[in-house]
């Protein structure tokens, strides 16, 4: 029985990369019945047809799962964020970096358009979250800046591309690997805002062990984590919060909070800590709605 991984789902049939190239399998009847799904990503065994066809036998456990988008066995999230145009929401970084920890895949953040911002100010960001404990790196995807940088990140993993339209995922993706013309969305000059061009998740391979995904609607993911858990998502509050008066302190109205007084003498970036706010008061209106 040949083993391989599906790179692309499309009405019902999973194209399958192998050791004799790829094939377009479909998966056994049964798998419906048993509540068996077949995402990209996915390690599989098939029993090849023909030249170029197959049946999907066996889905091979996984490592991880994405629901949205839907992807198996991912290793590394590349989340890109433009420093300008559009304007950078910390608010969505913060909240996308928080999903993918969730997902449980280890993000890295690039952000876009060096070169149209501020020198000082794109450091200053960057630097917030490499002090998070993030890898974190500011390109330049016209001039060529940062390119082989983003590259070593993604050697030996299978990557996913997360982050609004308009942040340059499609230059980016375009930029490590010309000859794919992968488009992962643009933005409309006119308008000023991102077009979503991807309309299914697909695998591409750089290198014999690099693969390279889009991964439209990741940022739009709802948090799931218990209000009273997301501080724990947010690891340069750790130090300061040893410094709370009591455990399980939430870092919102307490008196004498640790955290909120790193914020305050900027020993934690404001900008951090008001995502923290803004996302804990989202989680906690939809948990009491639950009731």
């Amino acid at each position: 029985m040949a083993q391989g991984r599906v790179i692309r789902a499309i009405s019902g049939f999973f194209d399958v990369q192998g050791d004799d190239g790829v094939r377009r399998c479909r998966a056994r009847g049964v798998f419906k019945k048993n509540g068996v799904t077949v995402l990209v990503g996915d390690q599989v065994a098939y029993e090849p047809i023909g030249s170029r066809e197959g049946i999907i036998t066996e889905v091979l456990p996984r490592v991880n799962e994405l629901i949205r988008p839907p992807i198996a066995n991912v290793d590394h999230v590349l989340v890109v964020f433009s420093l300008v145009t559009p304007d950078l929401s910390t608010l969505m970084l913060d909240k996308t970096i928080i999903a993918a920890m969730l997902a449980g895949v280890r993000p890295s953040v690039i952000l876009t358009k060096a070169d149209l911002a501020p020198a000082d100010e794109a450091e200053r960001i960057r630097c917030i979250y490499e002090q998070c404990g993030y890898t974190a790196l500011t390109v330049a995807l016209k001039e060529g800046v940062g390119i082989e940088e983003v590259r070593r990140l993604m050697k030996g993993r299978v990557n996913v591309v997360a982050g609004p339209s308009g942040a340059g995922k499609s230059t980016l993706a375009n930029a490590l690997a010309p000859n794919l013309r992968l488009q992962m969305g643009e933005v409309s000059e006119k308008i000023g805002r991102g077009k979503q061009t991807t309309r299914h998740v697909e695998l591409f391979q750089l290198e014999q062990d690099t693969w390279l995904a889009d991964a439209p609607g990741f940022s739009q993911l709802q948090l799931d984590v218990d209000s009273r858990e997301l501080r724990l998502h947010f690891p340069d509050f750790q130090e300061a919060a040893e410094s709370c008066p009591y455990r399980g302190c939430l870092h919102i109205d307490e008196e004498d909070c640790g955290v909120k007084r790193w914020a305050e003498q900027g020993n934690i970036a404001q900008s951090r800590y008001d995502s923290y706010r803004q996302l804990y008061f989202e989680i906690r209106e939809r948990e009491m709605n639950e009731y």
